[in-house]
């Protein structure tokens, strides 16, 4: 099948043999496409090359044939973010969790505009810790796994008041009153819930309760094998919940 015009981002390139690479790109047509990118390390080839950089957005050809594609053409639509620090690591966060959870040809294009949105978040400097819980909001919801955030899993309203988990399968959960300190520090406000529900940035104190409720439904479907960038930010000591 010939995929001809298709606009994308690229996620990830590695080397393939000696002068190839391996590309995955989230493209608005096709979703998640792995690509076989022949010769790039030729002189000639550099402004290919600059164009399958991670974050870059493009326009390719390619020729799809089993799992793999053999990319054709590529050009760039934009200048890719300039990222350091925080920033960066988060956009290796986005790029992570896309490659683990987005399935290859699955056309998924909330994902691709979600990711459009968030690259742009990042590279306007944006607080990363709203720019992340609502990129994880949108990525459940293009996959299909995501749930209501007004009400609870039984449909009563949240209460701003009180405090929820997310289970992956049932929605918020309220949590009792006498549950211990570390059930609740672990569990969302509903105030955030709500918030995150009308995309309307909470104070600091809700915002960080949402990292670790939407982690554990992240994980869920993860599986066991976590992810490289949760470690990369724990052994750094970044994105914290309150940044």
């Amino acid at each position: 099948m010939r995929i001809e015009g298709e606009t994308g981002f690229v996620l990830h390139a590695r080397p393939w043999r000696e002068t190839s690479l391996l590309v995955e790109v989230l493209g608005d047509g096709h979703g998640r496409i792995g690509l076989v990118a022949r010769g790039v390390h030729s002189p000639k080839r550099q402004v290919l090359r600059a164009a399958l950089q991670p974050l870059q957005h493009i326009r390719f050809d390619a020729v799809l044939a089993g799992e793999l594609a053999q990319l054709r053409a590529a050009e760039s639509l934009d200048a890719a973010p300039v990222l350091a620090g925080d920033a960066l690591l988060a956009a290796f966060y986005l790029n992570e969790l896309v490659l683990r959870l987005a399935p290859r040809q699955d056309p998924l294009p909330g994902l691709s505009a979600a990711y459009a949105r968030t690259r742009e978040r990042l590279r306007g400097g944006e607080p990363l810790a709203w720019a992340l819980r609502r990129f994880e909001r949108d990525l459940l919801d293009a996959l299909g796994v995501g749930f209501e955030l007004h009400c609870d899993g039984d449909g009563d309203a949240i209460d701003p008041a009180a405090r929820y988990r997310l289970d992956p399968e049932h929605g918020p959960r309220r949590l009792l009153t006498d549950r211990g300190q570390g059930e609740r520090s672990a569990a969302a406000t509903g105030r955030a819930l709500l918030a995150l529900a009308l995309d309307q940035r909470p104070e600091a104190a809700d915002l960080a309760s949402l990292r670790l409720p939407l982690r554990s439904v992240l994980a869920h479907h993860l599986g066991p094998r976590g992810l490289k960038s949760w470690e990369m930010a724990a052994a750094l000591g970044r994105l914290a919940p309150a940044r």
